[in-house]
């Protein structure tokens, strides 16, 4: 995305609704005076004897357990500089985001006022009682070294800086790939390190820890050998080598593996060749590496990349770590993040990239998740097996090196709460960005000349999904976009009133509807008027692959002209789709928007297709075919029809679990099993498939408007070409995000 627009997309994002990315919500019911007399006076009383009887008894009766503080004084922000503390405040609320989003961690970010040290550490280490963990962001270095290791030896709570530690864990499960894949023992790699700043030294130790024995560090003034006076300090002088080699381009002669955490073109051509056969390039350097990929693979076509980029493979990327390394800390009530519970996590995300992604997770990612190799030696950030993976090993390895206050006893049962915590739906929303970039998509946005629209169309373009098709009068659209700060030029506009197309578009539609009442000049109107009979030609023509609408219409309008042109895909029935995600599960009601009283027929196709969206979006369906009644209690006029639809998912053999007719308690609280054992449901329904368009529609929207988490659709599933209607109230966010499960195949 161009840097203007990116600008403008994020200060919208940040200042949309509530300002910023966090808020407090509670955890108990705070509806009536007894909860309030539980929650504060004179009920908190007794866990306030609890704790001041017993200090650990804070982990049952507060949020200490699942509490970390993201602190910092803003003196290394990213990689702009020491721009201050309440600068970087929405970078410490974002990383609080993903504390939570990757990890369940509940997060709050503390700017602190100052670069003395000392006033830094007397200040965090005051906090002790407040939190679980500390994690130190964008402090500069050195300072960064003394801060951290004076409140380790200070504080009883895990204390990890994560611009070093974080960096240095994903590079260590990456450099033992990489080694495994060239053939090479650890102990026999030749190691040049380009940087010796907090990331690049907290990369050499844990190399070190590893057991990587021959590392060169450079730094601007060339290689930190032994004897070296100029520039040196305790932390350089530690890594300082016995060697003969000055220079950056000295000390790659020969090398194995190089490690950069520097600066953009640091590295040349040259250097890359002279290294030995089958380098491991990691090139760190953001937003430009120290050389880039396509020149390494110019010269060097057997070497190994990886870079801190996401537009490359092998994205050493610190969200693999940091998250569920403070989860597994954090479960086990450690003291500390020690050496041991690093190399734990690094082997566990190593070991995750070399295993064969299961048939579920390659689904949620439209089987576009790589398989080991020179190019997929990490996993990918929303791998989400990595919630079940890293926290067990980090916690295993706290309880075996003794820091774990409630050591880890069962490995397996840990590994199932895990993977309880987080909603997979999450992982598969980010990766379809990913997954629509790949395939580049022609989407028509049929009404280009509506703001949201259009901010939308150019957000696809410049975020790499694909061409957009843009439907509007042009001399409109261009003083839009123009407006917006983009180039017309850069895009393609379609106007009815000028296309060489709507001959043809005329002719194709009047063969179509000549014989359902329509004259010919019914049909050119249709083409020259109405845009969604002129965009859902162009998507019938082959202009585009993909089509959104609905901004300036009712759903029904837009669907009956679109119905005009487009039929039902082979075998199936259209139907309106919402998905409700929330903080660990994802309900998929359906049909929400088409059918009025669908047959049962009709249900059993729609409860195939939402299963296999489910499917693709990482969840094991479970289907309810929801009702007042439960299995003929109480009896009434319009049970058949669902009945009937499970019965003929019984003939047709799926391979999901399907039950009804039931409630929508019976279907969701895992308590009323009891009363029907029968129900084939081996655990709450996620697929809800209603009676009739009345309660799907009235449901999805009262769920939408009064309960938490996000809705997104409605989606417009089994038409012949992939057609989006948007809701009319839909913002720029709501349209791409619709444009981008459409490009990326997952509904459809």
């Amino acid at each position: 995305m161009g840097d203007a627009s990116l600008e403008r997309e994020a200060l919208e994002f940040h200042t949309t609704g509530r300002p910023g990315k966090i808020e407090i919500v509670a955890t108990k019911p705070m509806a009536t005076q007894r909860d309030l007399a539980l929650a504060y006076s004179p009920g908190v009383a007794a866990p306030v004897h609890a704790i001041a009887a017993d200090p650990d008894a804070a982990y049952d009766y507060t949020a200490k357990g699942n509490l970390v503080a993201v602190i910092t004084n803003g003196t290394a922000i990213l990689g702009l500089g020491n721009l201050g503390a309440l600068a970087s405040k929405p970078v410490m609320e974002g990383k609080a985001v993903l504390f939570k989003r990757f990890a369940d961690v509940d997060a709050i970010d503390l700017e602190l006022a100052t670069e003395d040290t000392d006033r830094f550490i007397s200040a965090v280490e005051l906090m002790e009682p407040s939190f679980g963990g500390i994690n130190l962001e964008d402090i500069k270095a050195p300072e960064c070294f003394i801060i951290e290791q004076t409140l380790r030896e200070h504080m009883n709570i895990p204390v990890f800086h994560d611009d070093q530690h974080g960096t240095a864990i994903i590079t260590a499960a990456g450099i033992i790939n990489a080694a495994h894949l060239t053939g090479r023992a650890l102990k026999d790699l030749r190691m040049v390190v380009n940087g010796a700043g907090a990331a690049a030294i907290a990369c050499t130790e844990l190399a070190k820890s590893l057991g990587v024995l021959h590392v060169i560090m450079c730094d601007s003034k060339g290689v930190i050998y032994q004897g070296r006076a100029e520039g040196m300090n305790q932390w350089k002088s530690t890594h300082a080598a016995e060697t003969d080699a000055r220079t950056l381009a000295d000390a790659m002669k020969g090398a194995d593996l190089f490690l950069g955490l520097s600066a953009a073109g640091a590295v040349t051509a040259e250097m890359a060749t002279s290294m030995a056969a089958r380098p491991i390039i990691f090139a760190l350097a953001n937003p430009a590496p120290e050389i880039a990929p396509e020149i390494v693979k110019s010269v060097r076509a057997d070497a190994i990349i990886a870079t801190g980029r996401s537009d490359y493979p092998n994205q050493i990327n610190n969200v693999l770590g940091f998250p569920y390394i403070f989860r597994g800390a954090l479960d086990v009530r450690a003291t500390t993040v020690n050496d041991a519970m690093k190399v734990a996590a690094a082997h566990a995300i190593a070991e995750l990239a070399r295993q064969r992604v299961p048939e579920e997770v390659a689904a949620a990612y439209g089987g576009s998740v790589g398989s080991f190799g020179p190019e997929y030696i990490i996993p990918t950030p929303f791998d989400p097996r990595l919630i079940e993976t890293v926290p067990p090993a980090v916690a295993q390895a706290a309880t075996e090196t003794g820091v774990a206050r409630r050591p880890l006893t069962d490995i397996v049962a840990y590994r199932r709460t895990l993977r309880e915590r987080l909603n997979p739906t999450t992982a598969v929303l980010a990766s379809a960005h990913e997954l629509a970039r790949s395939r580049s998509t022609r989407m028509i946005f049929a009404e280009a000349e509506e703001d949201p629209v259009l901010r939308a169309a150019i957000a696809f373009q410049e975020g790499g999904y694909g061409t957009p098709i843009l439907v509007g009068q042009n001399e409109r659209v261009r003083e839009s976009l123009q407006s917006l700060g983009c180039d017309p030029e850069n895009f393609e506009i379609h106007n009815a009133r000028i296309s060489p197309l709507v001959p043809d578009m005329i002719e194709r539609l009047y063969g179509r509807l000549q014989r359902k009442g329509f004259l010919y000049r019914d049909c050119a109107r249709l083409v020259n008027r109405d845009r969604n009979v002129f965009g859902a030609l162009l998507l019938d023509m082959g202009e585009g692959e993909a089509m959104i609408t609905g901004t300036t219409r009712h759903f029904r309008q837009s669907l009956e002209h679109v119905r005009l042109v487009l039929d039902p895909a082979q075998d199936h029935i259209p139907f309106g789709l919402h998905v409700l995600v929330g903080r660990n599960k994802t309900a998929f009601i359906a049909d929400t928007t088409v059918n009025e009283r669908p047959s049962a027929a009709e249900l059993a196709d729609i409860a195939v297709q939402t299963a296999e969206i489910a499917l693709r979006m990482g969840h094991e369906p479970r289907v309810a075919f929801l009702s007042y009644s439960n299995f003929g209690n109480p009896p009434g006029e319009w049970l058949e029809t669902s009945r009937n639809a499970v019965m003929l998912l019984d003939a047709r053999k799926v391979k999901f679990e399907y039950e009804g007719e039931m409630s929508p308690d019976v279907a969701l609280n895992k308590e009323m099993k009891q009363y029907y054992p029968f129900s084939r449901l081996t655990a709450p329904a996620n697929v809800l498939i209603m009676p009739g368009l009345q309660s799907a529609n009235i449901t999805a929207k009262l769920i939408k408007e009064l309960a938490g988490g996000e809705s997104l659709g409605p989606f417009l599933v089994g038409m012949e070409k992939s057609v989006q209607i948007a809701a009319m109230t839909s913002t720029a966010s709501d349209l791409i995000n619709m444009a981008v499960l459409a490009a990326a195949g997952i509904v459809r």
